[in-house]
């Protein structure tokens, strides 16, 4: 069974992979788009500009069938159908640009939220801004059942800032628009140098159940090491087969993360060697992190999971790494779940 991590209690473990990856700066930002470009609301004053004039962070892919998408056009048919009808959502996906608006808004498509997950990590959008060399929260935009449009921020100061914005981590969007003043100048910020990160697992990895998107754990290493995240979970369909390894392969990151078992739990001893080899093959020197559950109930799977990865370092692989579960809820246990499902755990009080 699926269970549902809170972001936050993977910090200490975020910490961990951080030393697989070397911070990197921010390039100068680019010309300022015109104001030609724009839909002009007059009455109000506002321009509003088309996110893809901007260009969109964390697509591993440019030939994707929707602008959104995170898997290019030709992996239908080829990857199961629940792969395909959640690479359409736009986890992970994100805008860095410059304004020195006094006022920010969004429109997108909403959506709604989950039993067990807030409408603003589901559907919502997440604003950040740059200050003392820091990404800061500034605003989440609240989603509606349609189209939505928010004014997430006003009485900005008007100087020129660094901002990212986040889009939603379980809703396919299929157009996205910022909102400024039309004096404003509005510039796309190009992604921190160096190579992405890659991270392909299950819904944990997709988002859930973050309350924001820009609170699931793969934008807070994204902020934290200024490096751009193309985040390839599938929430429940993060089962490893040699369809989503050759696409994996594709890609050309630093560093890549595989966090399946709670989609495949004790598969994952027959499965990891095929896919780490797929990836070899084109790869043979990208580091690979191999992530255990953090569940006390999937300690086979965890075991069979270390079994695999010292079978591979035995046979020569020298960048293949090892993340162990166990303390990577930072000692919180059920606390650190939406849902409080640790598979197979017995509550007994303390003597």
């Amino acid at each position: 069974m699926e269970y549902y991590r809170d972001s936050l209690s993977l910090i200490p473990a975020l910490f961990s992979l951080a030393a697989f990856a070397f911070c990197s700066t921010v390039r100068a930002e680019t010309q300022p788009l015109d104001l030609s470009q724009a839909r002009l609301d007059t009455g109000k004053g506002i321009a509003w500009y088309d996110v893809r004039l901007l260009g969109v962070e964390g697509k591993g892919w440019s030939d994707t069938e929707g602008y959104y998408d995170r898997l290019p056009a030709r992996a239908r048919g080829v990857v199961r159908q629940p792969v395909w009808d959640l690479s359409r959502h736009s986890a992970g996906l994100c805008v860095r640009f410059t304004t020195n608006a006094r006022s920010i808004s969004v429109a997108w498509d909403g959506g709604e939220a989950m039993p067990h997950m807030a409408a603003t990590g589901v559907s919502g959008v997440d604003l950040y801004v740059r200050r003392e060399g820091e990404w800061r929260f500034l605003r989440v935009g609240k989603p509606g059942k349609g189209w939505t449009v928010d004014e997430l921020i006003s009485g900005l100061p008007g100087n020129l800032q660094e901002y990212i914005l986040y889009l939603p981590l379980y809703n396919r969007v299929t157009k996205v628009e910022l909102g400024v003043p039309k004096e404003a100048l509005l510039s796309h910020l190009p992604s921190p140098e160096g190579k992405p990160v890659v991270f392909y697992g299950t819904s944990i990895t997709q988002g859930g159940c973050a309350s924001r998107p820009g609170m699931c754990h793969t934008a807070l290493l994204g902020r934290w090491l200024d490096r751009e995240i193309i985040n390839l979970g599938f929430s429940g369909n993060g089962m490893m087969e040699p369809e989503m390894a050759a696409l994996l392969a594709e890609l050309d990151p630093a560093l890549y993360v595989i966090d399946c078992i709670p989609n495949v739990d004790l598969k994952i001893g027959e499965l990891t060697a095929p896919l780490v080899k797929i990836i070899r093959a084109k790869h043979p020197d990208t580091r690979i992190l191999l992530v255990e559950d953090v569940r006390p109930g999937d300690e086979p799977a965890n075991a069979l999971l270390r079994q695999e990865y010292r079978k591979l370092v035995a046979a020569g692989d020298k960048n293949l790494f090892l993340m162990e579960g166990q303390n990577m809820l930072g000692g919180y246990g059920l606390e650190a779940t939406v849902d409080g499902r640790l598979k197979d755990v017995t509550l007994r009080q303390k003597s």
